[in-house]
């Protein structure tokens, strides 16, 4: 037998946790590194679903004429900072570019075809942890206020029938009957048979750490200053604290924090943070048995072991951008309209930059410069979704075998 290859995945969020832990089922001595406590990313300040039919791209056909709106609202359930338009015109312009139908269709079957593994590649990271009931059995509803909006969205659901995933259409009765909070509320409504909620997303990833740990695995709650490399592989890893890091492969996983390493790793990536904001109620006064997103509001209400979490949104902020939660405040607002005895006294407000690519797919890859090193970023709404199959993936990649499938559409020379 040869000398188990040792392993450093950096980043410890859902992406590289996940990774580190098919990595370690190849039997790599693999070392975590991250700076936070386990479970602080930004998939804590998530809204917790494995959305695996959210394979629609955030750019749709006439969104450019809605951009001017998204400044001039900031109440809206998407908006963009004036401050930050002329760093973003550049991601902006690729992103629109992804706008057109064809588009739409080829990047929704390429993210189909990840998303459609993920209860199978997560069912194998659990076989072992503590807790059983880290991920929910109950389905999500979408509820809109007006016929109008269910019409609009038409398109986008044959297209995810058409792919395998489960979309049901309800009336009034049928949304009342699943979630009594919400009787007479909507009238019109989907229910997403195939989405499934984490219900302390926090909790989820200190699980999956836990496992990796107990495992044999070893965790640096530590800053990385660089890459070392040499004759075109990684060697190492500088911490700031100075100490070195000796490896055989690497993972970059580090979400939004994975630009620092660009160069390093020889690319040139358009990743950007998009703010997304939580408003947690706890001891609400109101029960809800399901996640439910309120498509005409751009938010979701999803009851976590927290309390009622309400988040969603979009923003475009621009780096290092610091949250708004006035953003947040304007969910609970929302909130309390649809659920007026719903009691705000104890909430906490959150957010989360999600690391997105203009055509919302993320990067699974090699580096084009280390020989020895993969990258795993810019999942956006999908990191938490995507966490085991992209972890599988990177196993493949570094174990020089051939993935079942095509990961070509994430390649990271794409742009």
């Amino acid at each position: 037998m040869g000398v188990a290859p040792s392993t450093v995945v950096i980043g410890g969020g859902i992406v590289g946790v996940c990774c580190a832990l098919y990595l370690q089922r190849e039997g790599h001595n693999v070392t975590l590194v991250d700076a936070a406590e386990p479970g602080e990313s930004t998939a804590n300040w998530s809204c917790g679903q494995m959305a695996v039919s959210e394979i629609v791209p955030l750019s749709k056909p006439g969104i450019l004429k809605k951009i001017p709106g998204w400044m001039l609202d900031q109440r809206g359930p998407l908006a963009l900072r004036p401050t930050a338009v002329p760093a973003l015109l550049p991601w902006m312009m690729r992103f629109l570019a992804n706008a057109r139908r064809s588009r739409i269709e080829t990047i929704a079957k390429e993210l189909a075809s990840l998303t459609s593994k993920v209860y199978q590649d997560y069912e194998s990271l659990f076989e072992h942890c503590e807790d059983k009931a880290l991920l929910g059995s109950q389905p999500t509803l979408e509820v809109f206020d007006t016929p109008a909006g269910l019409a609009h969205e038409q398109a986008y659901i044959a297209l995810r029938r058409e792919l395998g995933f489960k979309v049901e259409s309800l009336g009034a009765g049928e949304i009342g009957e699943i979630e009594p909070a919400l009787a007479g509320k909507f009238s019109h409504g989907l229910l997403l048979s195939d989405w499934r909620t984490v219900r302390d997303t926090k909790g989820f990833i200190a699980a999956l750490t836990k496992r990796f740990v107990d495992q044999g695995g070893t965790r640096l709650q530590e800053s990385v200053k660089r890459i070392e490399s040499s004759q075109g592989k990684a060697t190492g890893i500088r911490l700031e604290s100075g100490r070195a890091v000796a490896l055989d492969q690497l993972v970059v996983a580090a979400g939004n924090g994975s630009k620092r390493f660009f160069d390093a790793l020889g690319v040139k990536v358009p990743l950007i943070g998009i703010g997304g904001y939580q408003a947690v109620v706890r001891h609400g006064g109101v029960e809800l048995k399901h996640a439910t997103v309120y498509a005409d509001g751009g938010f979701l209400f999803v009851p976590m072991t927290r309390g009622l979490q309400i988040g969603g949104t979009i923003e475009f902020a621009g780096d290092d951008a610091e949250p708004n939660y006035e953003r947040a405040r304007i969910i609970l607002e929302k909130a309390k309209r649809i659920l007026p005895s719903l009691d705000t006294s104890d909430v906490e407000f959150g957010a989360g930059f999600r690391p997105f690519l203009p055509d919302t797919k993320p990067v699974i890859d090699k580096s084009p410069k280390l020989a020895n090193a993969a990258m795993a970023f810019g999942h956006g709404q999908l990191g938490l979704t995507l966490g085991a199959t992209t972890g599988r993936l990177i196993a493949d990649l570094l174990q020089g075998r051939r993935s079942a499938e095509d990961i070509s559409p994430f390649r990271a020379s794409r742009f």
